[in-house]
């Protein structure tokens, strides 16, 4: 069997799955590991909440090689309690500390 490596390693599930469905649409076979520790979120050491994509070595350089062409700045989006600007990567606004809602800007 191949050995596999840790291609990322982040708390954003979404962005995890978004990752591995592009390169499995390239070819890549990936591995999602953590997902099922999110739910212990404040019960659980912080360095436990990780979720990561494991790749084999073989595909390991490709691998990056995807994620570095997806390197796209996330578009900003409008809170709407307070209607603030929030850059795209922020899950909450960071002026009132609502959720993100699905309109975006």
């Amino acid at each position: 069997m191949e050995e596999r490596k840790s291609l990322v390693a982040g708390g954003n599930l979404l962005q995890a799955h978004t990752w591995k469905g592009l390169l499995e649409a390239c070819g890549i076979h990936v591995e999602l590991r953590g997902e099922a520790l999110l739910g212990g979120v404040g019960e659980l050491p912080a360095d436990l909440h990780n979720v990561e994509l494991w790749v084999g070595e073989s595909q390991f350089a490709k691998a990056q090689a995807q994620l570095s062409a997806l390197d796209v700045v996330s578009p900003q989006w409008q809170c709407v309690q307070c209607h603030e600007h929030n850059e795209g990567n922020f899950e909450l606004c960071w002026q009132c500390s609502s959720e993100r809602s699905e309109s975006h800007n």
